[in-house]
């Protein structure tokens, strides 16, 4: 878009200032008569402005030369090459020319940014504000051009919205690209019914109510909770934090009203409700028991020791005891063994595995009312096993023994015979000989 702009106070010495507006920017040029009192400017080479518009402020700057201006990236060459740059000097075409841009900004945020919902899955239609149904319109998404394809007339249409859909959408008029229409664009769900619990961890001082939806619905929701007790309604402070909780004191104990609890939730796209009766008692349950701690006990294989304390948000453990169910077992079984405990925040564990780990857990509730809290953090640890001794053995030392040549010593696999056994050997060999001699001379007297 061009547009001439006339300094009135200086229309004698500056002329006329043409402008080149476009989006975001706009650069203007002025004779070399812009500032006749700086000597320097009186080269007669044609002098440029750039104005870089941001939505809260302008900035505006001045270069002695068109050398020094780079048209590509918007700023001097003396920034991006080191060259020397004119100081920036004030001037009244600046301010005119920054006017100009603060009332086309203005005119631009006119139009009001709106935000539509539409249901997931639905087929939705914009219109392009009050533009013809015929007329020449361009459509953008998140920044981006949309395809013609989407377009009926100057409307434009989206078949069967998903959650990627969501985002701005703008509409401009034609080729002067004047900012027609623009809305936020939000895809989600109706609520389903909400979930909605109550219960009293600190009695008797209260309860709390909490809640949440089984489904997201990807939009913005409304919770209202209303708490009656008989034909009075009760105050529910809504915590900070979690957002989806809040509180209420007892006006009353041991009452037998019940106690009606009623939670509507909305959004853009619908609401639903949900409600709860209840009594004071059955409400009732205490959080885990805390810091617990289990130890082996020495000399003892079989034996752990159990220790913990009662939850830090029950009040009053004097006048309103707990009792306690604990419950272990090794890590190689999957059946837990229980103990119930009326009474203490010990217990020492007699039938345990020797050198088996285990882990261990306890919960608690009130010795009369409500229900048990749930598990406590588990905690492991193995009975105590008896250090191994070591024991340490010297080895035999061998001996030595020195033999004679004359001495005779028998292997292992010698067999040794009786005294008689051989004698008796040695008279029958005697006799063979005597017989031999008597043959041999029987024949030689032949």
């Amino acid at each position: 878009m061009q547009s001439d702009l006339v300094c009135p106070e200086l229309s004698e010495s500056l002329g006329k200032c043409t402008a080149k507006f476009s989006w975001g920017h706009f650069r203007s040029t002025c004779p070399s008569q812009c500032h006749p009192e700086d000597p320097s400017q009186k080269t007669g080479n044609t002098e440029r402005w750039k104005s870089q518009f941001y939505p809260t402020r302008v900035k505006c700057s001045v270069w002695r030369n068109p050398e020094e201006f780079d048209e590509k990236s918007g700023t001097p060459l003396g920034i991006q090459t080191g060259g020397k740059m004119a100081n920036p000097v004030p001037s009244a075409c600046c301010v005119v020319l920054a006017a100009v841009v603060m009332v086309y900004a203005q005119r631009h945020s006119e139009l009001d940014m709106q935000v539509q919902y539409e249901r997931l899955g639905a087929d939705v239609t914009m219109q392009c504000g009050a533009m013809d149904w015929d007329a020449a319109v361009t459509w953008s998404a998140n920044g981006t051009d949309m395809d013609e394809s989407h377009l009926n007339g100057s409307r434009l249409v989206l078949r069967n919205v998903d959650l990627t859909r969501t985002g701005q959408y703008a509409c401009y008029e034609g080729s002067s690209w004047h900012l027609k229409y623009q809305t936020y664009l939000k895809v989600g769900t109706s609520p389903k019914e909400p979930v909605l619990m109550c219960r009293s961890n600190n009695y008797p001082k209260g309860f709390y109510c909490s809640w949440h939806l089984p489904s997201p619905t990807y939009i913005p929701n409304t919770f209202n909770i209303t708490v009656m007790h008989g034909p009075r309604e009760l105050v529910c402070e809504k915590d900070a934090f979690p957002k989806n909780r809040c509180h209420i004191r007892y006006l009353q104990l041991f009452s037998t009203v019940k106690y009606k609890v009623t939670l509507t939730v909305t959004n853009a796209l619908g609401r639903n409700a949900t409600t709860i009766t209840f009594d004071e008692f059955a409400i009732v349950k205490p959080d885990p028991p805390e810091n617990v701690v289990a130890k082996p006990v020495s000399n003892n294989p079989r034996r752990l020791e159990v220790r913990w304390q009662n939850p830090s948000s029950w009040p009053d453990p004097e006048s309103f005891p707990l009792k306690f169910f604990l419950r272990y077992r090794p890590l190689i079984l999957d059946q837990w063994q229980h103990v119930e405990l009326s009474d203490g925040t010990s217990h020492t564990i007699t039938d345990a595995y020797a050198g088996k780990e285990y882990i261990i857990q306890v919960a608690a509730k009130d010795n009369d009312i409500g229900t048990w809290s749930d598990w406590s953090v588990a905690v492991h640890a193995t009975p105590w096993t008896e250090e191994p001794k070591h024991l340490t053995t010297e080895a035999p030392v061998a001996e030595t023994t020195t033999t004679s040549s004359s001495s005779f010593v028998p292997p292992p696999t010698t067999k040794i015979c009786d005294l008689e056994a051989v004698v008796g050997s040695g008279a029958v060999t005697m006799s063979w000989a005597a017989g031999l001699v008597l043959a041999a001379a029987g024949v030689l007297f032949i």
